[in-house]
């Protein structure tokens, strides 16, 4: 004997729609009338339909699905009728465990407060941070078996040795361009002599450091933030302050003391390829060798390059302890990781910029 297949008689009633269905409506009843049910339900959208039961023999969580299906469609709940007190503790539980589709919510207005107060949290959290990484060091003595040695010469060699190709490719051609843009307007004065001075003050007092920094936010701190990011979204960083282990000496204190010891060096490179590329253009000019290192040790004092490295030091400094910060603070998804590294590379460039202003009034300040 065959199974009673499911019906379906959609009519109009005054300005509502009335779906009448008969037979049961299971998984198999409801796929058959899916498509043309669905149909009806959104032409009758904002009339509200009604959804009549009386016939229908059986009911199960896929047809009570399909009821609620009907209702979305329709956008207004439906009014059942017929069956009530067999089939309406069913669909109450369904209407309970799906959730309504929510409508976005409207574009917040953010206003100069809270602008301001997402201001003032940050650098809240980033004092806190400099107070986690002082207490680190200062019980760092109690804590020495946390911090391996090998992993200071392994964060070493990540963020200097491995980076020496493109801070010397990248320091020539600083150099490089700098002579060659300074030497043709100074030409026209006769002071095309006077490009080695020019060129020796601006590395070893801006260009050396920053661009020294430039790097090691694009390269070396992204990496930091990725890497702790990824501990951090597998919970182990959550394990080690589980097992007592305290996560700023073992992750965040190997990578800054390496950045710090690093970047004086890195700066060097870079000056010293900087002032390769400028020598190259000048004796392209016909300037021998020994006249242009004559005007930059005339010009280039030790107070110059003192200033560069503790530039450098303090760079590199900021830089690591951004790109940790934002590794400790990823949050939760596939994103977040790839935002950890984006917010290190941005946050260390800004914050270069911004202390190398400060370095700047200081020492115009100081009269240096």
């Amino acid at each position: 004997m065959a199974a009673p297949r499911t019906q379906l008689v959609v009519s109009e009633q005054g300005e509502q729609s009335v779906f009448a269905f008969g037979g049961p409506l299971d998984a198999r009843g409801s796929g058959l009338v899916w498509n043309r049910a669905i149909a009806a339900a959104r032409r009758a959208r904002g009339r509200g339909i009604v959804i009549d039961l009386a016939h229908v023999s059986l009911l199960d969580t896929s047809g009570a699905a399909f009821v609620l299906a009907l209702e979305r469609a329709s956008g207004a709940e439906a009014r059942i009728e017929g069956g009530e007190a067999q089939f309406q503790p069913l669909l109450a539980r369904m209407r309970a465990a799906v959730p309504s589709p929510s409508r976005p919510a409207p574009p917040a207005n953010v206003g100069l407060g809270d602008l301001l107060g997402a201001v003032v949290r940050e650098i809240t959290d980033a004092i806190a941070f400099a107070g986690e990484v002082a207490v680190a060091l200062v019980m760092l003595p109690r804590n020495r078996r946390v911090l391996r040695r090998e992993d200071l010469l392994r964060y070493a060699d990540q963020a200097g040795v491995r980076s020496l190709p493109l801070v010397i490719l990248l320091g020539f051609l600083i150099g490089l361009i700098l002579a060659f843009q300074s030497a043709v307007p100074m030409r026209r004065f006769g002071a095309d002599l006077y490009v080695p001075n020019l060129v020796a003050i601006i590395l070893f007092r801006e260009l050396g450091p920053l661009i020294a920094a430039v790097i090691l936010a694009g390269r070396t701190g992204s990496a930091f933030a990725a890497e702790i990011g990824t501990m951090r979204v597998n919970e182990e960083v959550d394990a080690l302050t589980t097992m007592g282990l305290d996560p700023v000496t073992m992750l965040v204190l190997p990578r800054l003391l390496a950045v710090m010891v690093a970047m004086p060096v890195m700066s060097l490179v870079l000056i010293t390829a900087g002032l390769i590329g400028m020598g190259t253009v000048m004796a392209s000019f016909g300037f021998p060798a020994v006249l242009v290192s004559n005007q930059v040790v005339s010009a280039v004092q030790f107070a110059d390059l003192l200033q560069g490295l503790i530039k450098a030091l303090c760079f590199g400094a900021v830089v690591a302890a951004i790109g940790c910060r934002q590794g400790l603070r990823t949050g939760v998804g596939p994103r977040a990781v790839g935002l950890a590294a984006t917010g290190a590379v941005v946050g260390g460039i800004v914050a270069t910029v911004v202390l190398d202003g400060l370095f700047a009034v200081l020492i115009f300040r100081l009269g240096v």
